[in-house]
């Protein structure tokens, strides 16, 4: 989690009918937010975290498949009816 930090005093702001709180930009970066960051709540307390990109990693993944030679089909591929009949090349 990092080393503890000083508590920073903020007030809520209203943004419609809903509330906000500016987060000064030495704490943005500090913890690496952006534009979108998930929110919970532990023991009482808000949690403000950067959020995970939904396919982080998926490329070395990939590359590391194609590296051992493991980056094929599961399964045979099998013809449709749409590919026996009904498929034609120009």
């Amino acid at each position: 989690m990092g080393n503890p930090s000083k508590a920073l005093k903020a007030r809520l702001v209203r943004i419609g009918n809903s509330r906000g709180i500016r987060l000064p930009k030495p704490l943005i970066e500090q913890v690496g937010l952006h534009d979108e960051i998930e929110l919970r709540v532990h023991e009482g307390a808000l949690v403000i975290t950067p959020t995970e990109k939904p396919r982080k990693g998926w490329a070395q993944a990939a590359r590391l498949l194609r590296e051992r030679n493991d980056d094929r089909l599961l399964d045979d591929p099998t013809s449709t009816r749409f590919d026996d009949k009904d498929w034609k090349w120009r």
